[in-house]
């Protein structure tokens, strides 16, 4: 297949537009920018030939006013139908990985190529048997969440033997570079942890309990790590996972046991918004509660005052620039990042921009 240098000048236009959403963790009262948008034609790379080609005298100069004459743009058109590029992460399908899920497809579609867009639902067992079925198919490339690496060593080891292009993407900050990946993509999640620890430290928080939805997922480790870091000691828990009720009452219970818990880091949205019901039954309205992510559930407990944070990883971006990257590695032999993360977050939602973010949210594209 022959690349269309303005196809690869589109892409990487792309990535410059969504590199602008918002990656900088500093500025935190800041609305994110909007997701990428769809890939227009390149304007300016293969222009025809000005339909007039009259030129005028040699010894007539034209006047310092004259606009230059106008050119047609060239419709330029992607035909990348023989590459497949295969995202296989522990999605649930939920409303975090829905949006990651959106941004991988529309990177494939922008980008004319043939995608497999899996989700193991939790099961690292599952998603090593994608990964390796993926390098029996021979596809172009492979961008894998990292929840627990040494599951998902050997299949990752499989495809970068067979020389298949891998990025880690989400989770697995910490080991991308072992597992034989060119670049990871997503946030450092013990320096979100860390920020965390930071805000609840500076409310005069005294005993932190970081809530933790999954077992074995080291990415959730590495946010509660991240917070006893900078906040000092806390106390962590793990619970069902269960959204129907059940986690929330597993939080209330420890909270009840417990009356000197004043702070709790919720590693995920849905497990957040379960602390804020937990601590409304129990009226204990002294709690501050921070999460990771996004939802409508928790966006509405910002602007509300019942939870104080979420961090905004931008899983869309995540979904998006992993696609991009794996197709500029296989059609160009680029690699993002130089060796180094390609950070879509941390950022924070508070109070001053969850309102402008929740329409965002609402539009499927956070």
């Amino acid at each position: 297949m022959k690349l269309q240098r303005v196809t690869a000048l589109a892409a990487i236009a792309t990535l410059a537009l969504a590199a602008c959403g918002g990656s900088d963790a500093t500025k935190t009262t800041e609305a994110p920018a909007a997701a990428p948008t769809d890939a227009a034609a390149p304007a300016a790379t293969e222009a025809a030939a000005p339909t007039e080609a009259a030129a005028p005298a040699a010894t007539e100069a034209p006047a310092a006013t004259e606009a230059p004459a106008a050119t047609e743009v060239a419709e330029v058109t992607q035909d990348n139908g023989d590459l497949e590029i295969a995202v296989i992460t522990h999605s649930d399908g939920g409303v975090f990985w829905s949006v990651f899920e959106k941004g991988a497809k529309k990177a494939c579609e922008d980008l004319g190529v043939k995608c497999r867009v899996l989700g193991s639902v939790n099961d690292v067992t599952v998603q090593a048997g994608m990964i390796d079925q993926a390098v029996t198919d021979g596809v172009a490339g492979i961008a894998s969440s990292v929840p627990n690496a040494d599951a998902l060593k050997a299949p990752l080891a499989a495809a970068a033997e067979a020389g298949i292009p891998i990025v880690t993407t989400n989770s697995g900050s910490d080991v991308y570079k072992e597992l034989g990946a060119f670049t990871h993509i997503g946030q450092d999640e013990f320096i979100a942890g860390q920020g965390a620890g930071e805000r609840f430290k500076a409310e005069g928080k005294t005993k932190l309990l970081c809530v933790m939805q999954e077992a074995d997922n080291g990415g959730l480790t590495a946010r509660c790590g991240g917070a006893e870091e900078t906040f000092g000691s806390i106390e962590t828990m793990v619970t069902s996972g269960d959204a129907s009720g059940k986690q929330m009452a597993e939080i209330k219970a420890k909270l009840e046991s417990d009356p000197s818990i004043d702070a709790v880091f919720g590693t995920g949205p849905v497990v957040g918004h379960d602390a804020v019901l937990a601590a409304a039954e129990l009226g204990r309205d002294d709690i501050m509660i921070g999460s990771v992510d996004l939802s409508p559930d928790i966006l509405e407990d910002i602007a509300a005052g019942t939870a104080a944070f979420t961090i905004d990883q931008q899983q869309y971006l995540q979904g998006y620039v992993s696609v991009l990257a794996l197709f500029l590695n296989a059609t160009n032999a680029n690699t993002l990042g130089g060796g180094l993360p390609i950070n879509t977050g941390p950022g924070f939602v508070t109070t001053a921009n969850a309102a402008a973010v929740a329409e965002l949210v609402a539009a499927g594209s956070r």
